[in-house]
C-alpha cells in the first residue's frame, strides 16, 4: 500500500501554510493542520506526523485525503467535521 501524503504543493499553498504556521493563528486547528499538512509534504509518514502533532493516525490520513481533493480550503476548522 502507498503512503498516504499530500499532493505537490504549489507555492501560494506553501507560502499559505508557512505563514499560517510562522504568524500563528487565532484558531490552533488551523494551525495544527498546517503543521500537519506541510510535515506530510516534506516527506513524513503520517505514524510521525501524528506522534508530532497528537492527532490519532486516523485524522491526520483524513486531513491529509481531504487536502489532495479540496486544496486550502481544508485547513479552515469550519470545514472539518
Amino acid at each position: 500500500m502507498e503512503p498516504v501524503r499530500v499532493r505537490t504543493l504549489t507555492d501560494q499553498e506553501g507560502r499559505r501554510l508557512q505563514q499560517i504556521v510562522r504568524r500563528g493563528s487565532t484558531s490552533s486547528v488551523r494551525y495544527h493542520h498546517a503543521i500537519t499538512l506541510l510535515a506530510s509534504a516534506g516527506g513524513n509518514r503520517v505514524p510521525v506526523i501524528a506522534q508530532r502533532v497528537a492527532a490519532d493516525e486516523g485524522i491526520v490520513r483524513d486531513l491529509v485525503h481531504r487536502f489532495n481533493e479540496i486544496g486550502l480550503v481544508c485547513p479552515d476548522p469550519k470545514t472539518v467535521s
